[in-house]
């Protein structure tokens, strides 16, 4: 068959919406979705999601679209593109500075209370799900997203949000079959997992690959900020991406995921502002919104490339690498992002958290990042610049050519965010890598303060090894490449020996080692004999040929992840049938189907995942310091009537919280009823650590209390 004649968007919704069908098949018979009660609400939100985006999606690549024409408007007359050529005034830099100086004061405020590394690398597990959305939209959208976007949405126009918006096929198999067994296990980091289903031999191989995963993201973020502060100021990229990683690792070395959680929910809110302030101006300069989106050519205007003509961004490539390696990575193994889940209260409130991100803020994300690149488009198109603009500084430019002094400062400090907010999340996450698969191993009878250090020391550890690896990824032509060479090279492995594990019993230890060992070699040899993956290409060419040892690297570079699945799910599936299966006794908890399991044993109580409604409670303070349950949670006292009302009883958990609900968790924790007195009115007696983080300073005020399952 000739490939050329394949339609991007069918061939993505197929392959897609099989992803999709197979997650509502797992929901539908796990019980969590239905044609009734709350299974209704979240079969009406998953099939609302897809609709919408299979919807977008259609519309822009086959609607009918009017082209304004043209070369219609005078060249903008502060135009420049001298080299060497600084831009932006002392005042903008003033701005970046200050904000600089603000996020690392933002993240030590928050962080200074923090205690031991359940703090540090999970925030308490007590923040809202609206909260941990926003911090996690300042994660996915990196420093490398603005500027990478910003020169693909130039050159290729809204086939830049493919990235972003087909994200959705993955969320009934996140949301119903991994977030579930994630939280209730307890897990303190992704290797963990493997141990618990596999043995000590699989977690000792997915830490090795998952901290390289992280560890050169890292590098990549780091190389990002070197890029901006080149183009802007003139400065060696190597050492600004040092100054940067010195400033990122600061508070986060202070006070771990409290303070990236809080730093990252400012900086979201900068991200989503900046990107819609420039697409503001760039409208507002052309003459309305409508002349914006008319000054867009209509190939611009598709929401995917051609299929497989342009080996530098071909439709099926970027699809295998971002919408199905590299998302499933990102919500199923990528340690930074599942921290920012586990910060939730509640499982279901991690749910919640998933369905902000990927329905509601990565679709505004999408725009944001790419609008530097879509207004230089319409601005070429229409005259304003030239036809040659250069990818790597599109943003840069449309934003210094668009922004007042002091407003490019703050686009500046947005693109200073952004890096900031994915490094700081990558840097707890190997820190909490490093801690509970490294270090705990080694010294399983440390103390607690000896974990925090080990903790502290690794995140300035990692920071360090990552602006090692920026001269690496300096020798990719774009950033784009670099990220997409990287992860489709990497990720495959681990991708397929996880979906297996959750989604399917019988898959063996045996086959999880072979899957992540062979998976990985087979992918390294692809670097030295690119022609490998040719079969599996689909037509799309195999471009540039590098130099020396690692020629290769940079043919099929997208492709690549396609193959890297396919003989990673080949090996993980004939392993399995010639190797033994542990017990499902032995497994329970930790694969599809016994999510009930993993509740019982985090409550030591339930199998169900439930909640009451919230109630007003007046707080007292008990003497109370035992610790309760598989949590080892704080013990509470419930009066008559709160119990009554909450459905509670001894050893039920519950969660209570200040009453003001935009501190999003910041004052709230679990506990557990330890006893209910003899007392009709609405009382909770609080043991001492409780009462601190949520009363100290507000004894006359009610909290708020909640029966969790």
């Amino acid at each position: 068959m000739s490939w050329a004649n394949v339609d991007p968007y069918i061939y993505q919704y197929t392959i897609g919406g099989i992803v999709f069908l197979v997650g509502l098949l797992y929901a539908f018979r796990t019980g969590a979705i239905g044609f009734s009660g709350k299974g209704l609400v979240w079969l009406t939100v998953l099939l609302t999601g897809f609709a919408f985006f299979a919807g977008l999606q259609g519309w822009l690549q086959y609607g009918s679209m009017t082209e304004a024409l043209p070369d219609t408007m005078p060249q903008h007359p502060d135009f420049s593109q001298e080299q060497g050529k600084h831009l932006g005034t002392w005042l903008d830099y003033t701005v970046m500075a200050g904000y600089f100086v603000a996020i690392v004061l933002v993240g030590v405020l928050f962080g200074r209370k923090g205690g031991g590394t359940k703090d540090f690398f999970f925030g308490g597990q007590r923040f809202s799900w609206w909260l941990i959305s926003f911090s996690l939209v300042a994660t996915v959208v990196g420093a490398n997203s603005f500027v990478k976007y910003s020169k693909i949405a130039y050159g290729y126009g809204l086939a830049s949000t493919q990235t972003y918006l087909n994200d959705w096929f993955w969320m009934p198999l996140l949301a119903f079959g991994w977030l579930p067994i994630l939280y209730f296990g307890r897990l303190t980091s992704i290797p963990e997992y493997f141990e618990k289903r596999f043995g000590p031999l699989a977690r000792r191989v997915v830490t090795m690959l998952l901290l390289t995963y992280l560890v050169g993201y890292i590098g990549i973020n780091l190389f990002t900020m070197g890029v901006a502060l080149n183009a802007m100021l003139g400065w060696s990229i190597f050492y600004s991406a040092c100054g940067v990683a010195v400033l990122s690792a600061t508070y986060v070395t202070v006070g771990g995921q409290t303070s990236v959680i809080m730093t990252d929910l400012f900086q979201g809110c900068m991200l989503l502002a900046t990107g819609l302030i420039l697409l503001v101006l760039g409208a507002d300069h052309l003459g309305g919104y409508d002349l914006l989106w008319e000054h867009l050519p209509r190939d611009h205007r598709r929401a995917f490339p051609h299929f497989n003509a342009d080996p530098a961004y071909p439709g099926v490539g970027i699809f295998w690498q971002d919408a199905i390696a590299n998302s499933a990575m990102f919500y199923f193994l990528n340690q930074g992002i599942l921290m920012r889940f586990m910060a939730a209260r509640s499982a279901n409130e991690g749910r919640k958290a998933a369905v902000g991100v990927l329905v509601i803020l990565m679709p505004i994300a999408a725009i944001v990042v790419a609008s530097g690149g879509w207004v230089g488009a319409a601005f070429s198109h229409a005259g304003v610049f030239p036809q040659d603009l250069e990818g790597d500084k599109v943003f840069f430019i449309a934003a210094e050519v668009l922004a007042m002094p002091g407003v490019f400062g703050l686009v500046l400090a947005a693109l200073t965010a952004a890096l900031m907010s994915t490094v700081d999340t990558l840097v707890t996450a190997v820190a909490a890598i490093v801690v509970n698969d490294i270090y705990d191993p080694l010294q399983p009878k440390a103390t607690e303060s000896q974990r925090m250090t080990a903790a502290r020391v690794s995140s300035v550890s990692v920071t360090l090894i990552g602006v090692l690896l920026v001269p690496v990824f300096m020798s990719f032509d774009s950033i784009y490449a670099a990220h997409g060479a990287f992860t489709a090279a990497i990720t495959p492995p681990m991708v397929v020996a996880l979906l297996l594990g959750v989604f399917w019993r019988r898959f063996t230890p045996a086959a999880a080692v072979a899957t992540l060992v062979g998976g990985t070699l087979l992918i390294v040899v692809s670097l030295f004999v690119p022609s490998v993956i040719a079969p599996f290409a689909h037509g799309v060419p195999a471009g540039e040929v590098g130099e020396g040892l690692f020629a290769g690297v940079k043919q099929y570079k997208y492709m690549r992840a396609l193959y890297g699945l396919v003989v990673s799910g080949v090996i993980g599936v004939g392993v399995t049938f010639f190797t033994k299966a542990r017990p499902l006794d032995d497994v329970r908890g930790w694969v599809w189907g016994t999510a009930g399991d993993a509740i019982a044993a985090y409550t030591g109580k339930g199998r169900e995942e439930t909640a009451s409604s919230w109630v007003k409670a007046t707080p007292t303070l008990s003497t109370d310091t035992g610790e309760y349950g598989p949590g080892k949670l704080p013990g509470a006292v419930l009066s008559t009537g709160l119990a009554a009302q909450l459905q509670a009883t001894v050893g039920d958990m519950v969660f209570v919280t200040d009453s003001r609900w935009w501190l999003g968790g910041l004052r709230a924790t679990h506990a557990m009823v330890t006893a209910v007195s003899d007392d009709a009115t609405q009382t909770i007696a609080l043991a001492e650590p409780v009462w601190e983080t949520v009363v100290e300073g507000r004894e006359k005020s009610h909290v708020s209390v909640q029966r969790l399952y």
